[in-house]
């Protein structure tokens, strides 16, 4: 018998997993749209009883159940179904670990799906400005990044360097989760999140469950339009420039400069690139997510982001590497 051990994977069966992979991933999410694990986290059910709670059809409802069960998410006894303690933990609405962005990651499948007609054309064909997205969209959008945030943000807050006053301005800021963090870590700080107005309603919800709400405040504006508030010592932008051009990020950090007091810092957070673009991958990948969900954004190289500094009047500090996959980037106002 031929030892397989330490050989190299079969190139054929590479290029079929990547090809098919999209298949567990819809498993997932039509899982967690039609709400499959909270139906199972009330107890174990048959796949008919299943079906008749969900609105299903009862075959299909039981072979998406054996899918799901062959991929370790649900387990079978006899004809009835349930939740692995993995799907309870973090698949069941409102408990306290629940992947909450797996709902966009269901938008983001359907983006996905329209990804050669965005490389003929250059830009999204399927997704206008997030105000035309809807209520849906824009909910399960903020609940992702919020879900992400939180977990990432009290080390980021950190690793971050709040000079002066400690007033921060989050632009962009979505639930606030960073705003949040900066000031628990830095007692006398107050943060002013920067979003849009049919962001900040939802922002101010968060603020409340977060309970900073004394400590953070709400400002409604479109960066790319308005001017930024003013006085602040730092200026957070956290997952906003791979959204945007690079003429846009030029005047967004022009604005950011007047938002600054002297020697205060513009600290920036992404996915940078190495300068051949295709390390870290993730990074190569996630171009290719904005290249489907937005009119003009991209990822971009340490280099690139520095030299907008520097045009914007800002002197560039130095790059960190967070445990995340981001690179933090500051740069100071003279």
């Amino acid at each position: 018998m031929q030892d397989t051990k330490g050989m190299e994977p079969n190139p054929v069966d590479k290029l079929l997993r990547m090809a098919t992979g999209f298949q567990q991933s819809r498993v997932l999410l039509t899982a967690m749209e039609l709400d499959i694990f909270g139906r199972l986290d009330k107890g174990p059910a048959g796949s008919e009883k299943v079906a008749r709670a969900l609105g299903c059809d009862p075959r299909a409802t039981d072979r998406l159940l054996c899918a799901l069960t062959a991929l370790g998410l649900c387990s079978k006894k006899g004809e009835t179904y349930e939740n692995t303690p993995e799907a309870s933990r973090f698949l069941v609405a409102g408990k306290p670990d629940f992947m909450a962005g797996l709902f966009h990651a269901n938008h983001l499948y359907h983006t996905w799906g329209t990804l050669t007609e965005a490389v003929r054309s250059g830009t999204s064909v399927s997704m206008g400005p997030v105000n035309d997205r809807g209520e849906q969209w824009l909910t399960s959008f903020i609940a992702a990044m919020h879900w992400r945030a939180s977990r990432h943000a009290p080390l980021i807050a950190d690793m971050v360097d709040i000079p002066g006053n400690g007033r921060v301005l989050d632009v962009g800021g979505g639930s606030g989760a960073y705003s949040a963090a900066f000031v628990r870590k830095r007692g006398n700080a107050t943060a002013v999140v920067f979003d849009l107005p049919n962001v900040v309603d939802i922002t101010r919800g968060y603020l409340v469950r977060m309970g900073v709400e004394d400590s953070v405040e709400v400002v409604s504006g479109d960066y790319l339009k308005d001017d930024l508030p003013k006085g602040f010592s730092a200026v957070w932008l956290s997952a906003i420039i791979h959204s945007n051009s690079v003429p846009q990020n030029i005047s967004l950090f022009e604005k950011c400069r007047e938002a600054l007091v002297p020697g205060g810092k513009l600290i920036v957070q992404d996915f940078i690139m190495d300068p051949g673009r295709t390390s870290p991958a993730f990074g190569a990948l996630f171009a290719l997510n904005m290249l489907v969900n937005t009119e003009c954004g991209d990822t971009f190289t340490r280099s690139e982001v520095e030299s907008w500094m520097e045009r914007a009047g800002l002197s560039p500090e130095g790059a960190a590497a967070t445990p995340f996959g981001t690179t933090l980037l500051t740069a100071a106002k003279p």
